[in-house]
């Protein structure tokens, strides 16, 4: 950033410690050699000494090493918006839930359909860096969270950042940080071992109504699979490994409000599937929302009712987008209770048991492929739940195109082309489609104008009314759609 008028801003945002810049930008100090978060509560470094980065991984490039007060690793992401960084965005997210893969550029080019060319130009202009340059330093920061913050051993952080080997580790961290992991972690506190399980922190921008985003979940949590106990979230989780090995075990989240962040507690049989868990477990929470910037839109919303919006609401995502996605068609045209209910007899009749040290955690729900293997016995075995054949049908249609691939259901999407294969799907209507959108695919302008809750909190209005005063509310109508349902309870 050359901007004088620019770094003026960004200095007194620096000056101002202002929680809203988190992660939006970073600070090399070249008094100390160090960068920090917008955040960081060291003593004020004077304007001269400041030069301001988009990334993490653009001031490591310029030669500066995290902040060990403030550390840059626990900064929230930024949110998918802007169309012209929109490519660049999603292809950093995918780095960062696939730090430890060995996904090749070219691979990455294909996943979001465009050329290696392309992507390499876009990503260099959003963030300064190259994508092989980001990575590493997404595979660092990683690592120096686990140094931090666990009792893994150097070899097993080192496996579980995607380094392939100790031996790149120490090296990397000795070429961009000048010292080795060991040393790292001889300045942090000795963290005791539990039984496996370890605990890392995720930040986010404030406000975050952490209570109206335990009671969503709550409201539609499946049996066995997760669970909201007082100011805890729990669920089992289960995927794949770079070698293709099912890795199962179980997270527990918890809010630390003042230090803006999550506390992620997982299960040492997760460690080589790690940079997944941690992806989407942001995703599920929301963590990379800009709440400022849906504020100023949507603040539009209090001129219809007062209170209609309220800052620091976040869109609830996706652990396991299948689920997530059988589970909207399961709640056409019943409750919120009736379609738990039935997602929890698919769970237990259908899913794979897992153990994990959570009372009345035990299963995964189950996958696509499952599902598949059910073959044409699929209507009978959902049918003896509870699920009518029209239902059924659905979602064996549903299970064959993403098992296929033929249907996408993550963050790395196209919503708008997604939508629409969704709705080609007999039983998807625009409303389920729209909603599977909005929680697998992160998609934030979803809306969802014929929605019971919707037309609650605005009665005096037809859908067609809501959907063009709707048009004010781009690109956040999904956030939209939050509080609108949580100002019609």
């Amino acid at each position: 950033m050359k901007d004088t008028a620019r770094d003026n801003a960004l200095y007194a945002a620096f000056k101002a410690r202002d929680p809203r810049f988190d992660g939006r930008f970073f600070v090399g100090i070249s008094s100390t050699g160090v960068y920090c978060r917008p955040v960081c509560r060291a003593r004020l470094a004077k304007r001269s000494s400041c030069t301001f980065f988009t990334s993490a991984a653009e001031a490591e490039q310029a030669g500066y090493r995290p902040c060990l007060l403030c550390r840059p690793e626990l900064a929230p992401g930024n949110s998918l918006v802007d169309a012209e960084s929109v490519l660049a965005r999603k292809a950093a997210r995918i780095l960062e839930e696939n730090c430890g893969s060995g996904q090749r550029l070219e691979e990455l080019a294909a996943r979001l359909g465009c050329s290696s060319r392309h992507l390499r130009r876009v990503f260099l202009e959003e963030y300064n860096v190259t994508p092989v340059q980001y990575l590493q330093t997404c595979r660092l920061l990683l690592a120096k969270n686990l140094l931090t913050d666990t009792s893994l051993t150097e070899p097993e952080i080192a496996m579980a950042a995607g380094f392939g080997s100790l031996r790149r580790m120490n090296g990397l961290f000795q070429k961009q940080y000048n010292l080795s992991p060991g040393a790292l972690r001889k300045g942090t506190p000795e963290k005791k071992h539990n039984a496996g399980a370890l605990a890392l922190t995720l930040g986010y921008r404030p406000p975050y109504r952490w209570k109206e985003m335990l009671d969503f979940l709550a409201g539609r949590s499946v049996a066995g699979v997760e669970k909201v106990d007082g100011e805890t979230y729990s669920r089992v989780a289960r995927m794949e490994n770079r070698e293709g090995k099912i890795c199962a075990g179980w997270i527990r989240i918890t809010h630390q409000p003042n230090k803006d962040a999550l506390i992620a507690t997982i299960s040492g049989s997760l460690i080589s599937v790690l940079p997944h868990v941690l992806s989407r477990i942001r995703h599920l929470f929301d963590l990379c929302c800009e709440p400022d910037a849906v504020h100023e839109t949507l603040h539009v919303m209090n001129e219809i009712q007062p209170g209609l919006c309220v800052c620091g609401r976040r869109v609830p995502g996706s652990f396991e987008p299948f689920e997530t996605a059988v589970r909207a068609i399961l709640g056409q045209q019943i409750t919120v209770k009736a379609a738990s209910t039935l997602a929890g007899r698919m769970a237990r009749e259908l899913g794979t048991i897992v153990e994990t040290d959570i009372e009345g955690l035990d299963r995964a729900f189950p996958t696509a492929k499952d599902i598949m293997n059910l073959g044409n016995g699929i209507q009978e075995r959902l049918g003896a739940l509870g699920i009518i054949a029209s239902r059924s049908a659905c979602i064996r249609a549903l299970a064959e195109a993403v098992d296929s691939g033929e249907i996408r259901l993550d963050q790395s999407a196209a919503p708008e082309m997604e939508i629409k294969k969704l709705q080609s799907v007999r039983g998807i209507g625009n409303w389920t489609a729209q909603y599977i959108a909005m929680r697998t695919m992160g998609w934030p302008d979803a809306f969802l104008e014929t929605d019971a809750g919707v037309k609650h909190a605005l009665p005096d209005h037809t859908p067609r009314q809501i959907l063009e005063m709707a048009e004010r509310w781009r690109p956040w109508r999904s956030y939209a759609v939050i509080n609108l349902w949580f100002r019609g309870k």
